[in-house]
């Protein structure tokens, strides 16, 4: 074995020492750089009236830094061997991790930006739909980046590459289990992009689904998040919104509408309960006034049932609507017509339907 003369060793050491030299001015110089326009946008932002100019720079920062020095190792690797050599084995998981990882920054820093700067409107039905369109497609387009992330930097590995290569001769069996075994994974991203589309739901309906009850409260890839009245968390996986039948609630605007029940002994006048009904009923701030109605709903030997129609703007102002008329009306009967309880169906009354709406509910 020939060792190398004093002449390469200096050659060598001095070629180390301004590969060394060039990659840290090239750092410095990359650094600067990224300091120098993230504060310009920076104190764009804080001149801006608009609290959300600075959501972009603030998540790409960290992103775009080591993007710069990836970029200035790379213009050194181009003139220098030696850290070529130790970039090119690094390299192939190092640039599709930054790409990936500035494309999903992009992704969520609009996202974010366009919910908070869109205008405040008084269609409450567009803005649940514009919010979750925007929840939805960004999350799908996250969850591409990072497949198609992981999958160049698993590329990058020779041995992950040749039983690619391997796998691609006989493609049939591969593609059977390929299929097989991101069928789940499809499947959701499907759902989410068709229920982004189609809209069964949004954030904010309120749905009844299993007999579970419950406004919405976050849509993910995978699993919709809802919220019931007694502060449950029901995680429902998100297939099952298009595969099953479920309640909505608040498809379309324009309020709800419900009923009370209400049976008193027959051979009453039904006249003054009726106008009790009506003046009640305007006291409550919950109604919204398109709906309120008593109506003899059915007649039986021991009892006349009534029907008290009454619509609010939401299922949470229904709830309390209901609630209150019951409340209110079973009182007025007390004090003005105590004979009229129908004291063997009241118990029944009070207690029929499932639901927090309660029977008799429809758009």
């Amino acid at each position: 074995m020939t060792l190398p003369s004093g002449d390469a060793l200096l050659h060598g050491t001095a070629q180390a020492t301004g590969a060394v030299i060039a990659l840290a001015v090239a750092v410095a110089v990359a650094l600067a750089l990224h300091l120098v326009v993230f504060g310009l946008m920076g104190r764009v932002a804080r001149l801006s009236s608009l609290t959300t100019d600075g959501l972009v720079s603030a998540r790409l920062r960290q992103p775009m830094r080591w993007s710069l020095i990836a970029i200035a190792v790379s213009l050194v690797a181009e003139i220098y061997p030696v850290i070529a050599g130790l970039w090119d084995s690094v390299a192939r998981f190092v640039v599709p991790a930054l790409l990936g990882w500035v494309a999903f920054a992009l992704v969520r820093a609009f996202a974010i930006a366009m919910d908070s700067r869109a205008e405040p409107s008084l269609d409450d039905l567009a803005e649940r739909s514009r919010r979750t369109r925007i929840a939805i497609l960004s999350r799908t387009a996250g969850f591409v980046i990072v497949f198609v992330t992981v999958a160049l930097m698993l590329l990058g590995i020779p041995g992950v590459r040749n039983v690619g290569v391997t796998l691609m001769a006989s493609a049939g069996l591969a593609g059977l289990a390929v299929g097989a075994a991101a069928q789940p994974a499809l499947k959701s991203l499907i759902a989410g992009i068709q229920m982004a589309l189609t809209e069964p739901i949004r954030i904010g309906d309120h749905v009844v689904i299993e007999n579970e009850s419950g406004r919405v409260e976050d849509i993910r890839m995978t699993y919709v998040v809802v919220r019931t009245t007694d502060e449950r968390r029901l995680i429902v996986p998100t297939v099952k919104f298009l595969d099953t039948t479920f309640q909505n609630w608040t498809r379309v605007a324009g309020g709800i509408t419900g009923a009370v029940m209400l049976p008193i002994m027959p051979g009453h006048a039904i006249a003054p309960i009726r106008a009790a009904f009506a003046a009640l009923l305007r006291e409550q701030k919950d109604w919204d006034g398109r709906a309120g109605e008593l109506q003899v709903f059915e007649v039986k030997v021991d009892a006349v049932e009534l029907r008290l129609v009454l619509s609010a703007a939401s299922p949470a102002a229904l709830v309390r609507l209901r609630f209150a008329m019951r409340e209110a009306m079973v009182e007025w009967l007390r004090a003005e017509m105590p004979e009229a309880f129908a004291r063997s169906a009241i118990g029944e009354a009070v207690t029929a339907g499932k639901g927090p709406g309660g029977p008799g509910i429809r758009q």
